[in-house]
């Protein structure tokens, strides 16, 4: 049996520690992230330890200004860590170069953020074979097509940005990224932009990844709709990881955010 990378002897315990011992997708170890301005330190993350399984959905949530964008942008090698080692499919991300990060983004991590990072001047179709040839690989598009059909725009195939609505472009981001059938799904407030119908369109295909048992997903999110869809939620404040849950509905998640953001303002 496959035991955590990291164990210790309350480990079952501890906020963002799943509590089956499996391969881990993601793991954290003492993540610390601190940013100069001048003279001026600032220490945004003091210290987060955590594992996402293949197979989950886990959901970070917190006050503003609690650390959930920074730990995501660390874990997925976006920002460098001041201290500690963050481990993506097995490896530590601190001993891939440049070329290696970026070869792993384009073929093992996939990204939903609220910026929908499209070029305006490509269709839906090109946006979406962009990686495949940024990778030098010829771009599958029936698989592609289908893709974009499965988000609600296949009648939309060679739209361009300019022309398309919020939602739209989002599904065009969302569409790029189950493409390239990536391992680990990363996702900033994917539904933060969109409404209710583009919301729940992008949360499902969201839940299909993450029930993969080669694929995960992690979303740091405010909504409390959102993150009652996944596994465990885990609870940020003042840049430490305080709380997990593993939620039954969305009042429940909802009131521990909220008695969170009353002790931080407290």
């Amino acid at each position: 049996m496959t035991t955590h990378p990291y164990p210790s002897p309350d480990a079952r315990t501890q906020p963002g520690v799943p509590d089956r011992a499996a391969p881990a997708a993601v793991v954290a170890h003492n993540v610390a992230k601190s940013f100069r301005t001048g003279r001026q330190l600032t220490e945004i993350l003091h210290g987060v330890s955590l594992s996402v399984n293949y197979g989950e959905m886990v959901a970070v949530m917190g006050p503003s200004g609690s650390g959930k964008s920074t730990l995501l942008y660390c874990l997925a090698g976006l920002e460098s860590v001041t201290s500690g080692e963050v481990q993506l499919n097995g490896r530590s991300i601190a001993s891939c170069s440049r070329a290696e990060l970026a070869t792993m983004r384009r073929s093992e991590i996939g990204f939903v953020f609220q910026a929908y990072n499209l070029i305006p001047t490509l269709t839906a179709v090109e946006n979406v074979s962009l990686p495949y040839l940024l990778d030098r690989r010829p771009p599958p598009m029936d698989v592609i097509e289908q893709t974009l059909a499965t988000v609600g725009l296949g009648e939309r195939l060679q739209a361009r940005p300019p022309s398309m609505s919020g939602g739209e472009q989002q599904r065009v981001a969302l569409a790029r990224v189950l493409a390239q059938r990536p391992r680990i799904v990363f996702a900033d407030e994917p539904t933060g932009a969109l409404d209710t119908r583009s919301g729940v369109l992008v949360l499902d295909e969201l839940h299909r990844i993450s029930e993969h048992p080669e694929q995960c997903v992690l979303v740091v999110t405010h909504d409390p709709t959102v993150a009652a869809r996944c596994d465990r939620v885990l609870f940020m404040r003042d840049g430490l990881l305080v709380r997990e849950l593993r939620p039954t509905g969305v009042d429940e998640v909802a009131a521990t955010l909220a008695g969170l953001s009353q002790q931080t303002e407290g």
